[in-house]
């Protein structure tokens, strides 16, 4: 866009040429940090959603079965205790 004051034109060029770096230069920053949390992060040992996943159905099924087996537990005591009796 032209207009009649070659000042504002220059300035004008200026600003969307600053524009376009600091954009680039945004750009740049984001890549870069992105790279340096992903390196950061893969150093330390934090497991992924799904290994998590595993993990905690694998708890809940010991979990239910370590019920069970105190269930049968104090049966056979029941039964122990009622035949010594």
């Amino acid at each position: 866009m032209q207009t009649r004051n070659p000042f504002i034109d220059d300035l004008t060029k200026l600003a969307n040429g600053a524009m376009g770096a600091l954009s680039g230069m945004k750009d740049e920053v984001e890549a870069r940090v992105r790279d340096q949390i992903a390196r950061i992060l893969d150093g330390m040992d934090i497991p992924r959603r799904e290994e998590f996943e595993v993990v905690k159905a694998m708890a809940a099924k010991a979990r239910e079965e370590n019920e069970e087996l105190k269930k049968q537990i104090a049966d056979l005591q029941a039964k122990l205790g009622a035949s010594g009796s």
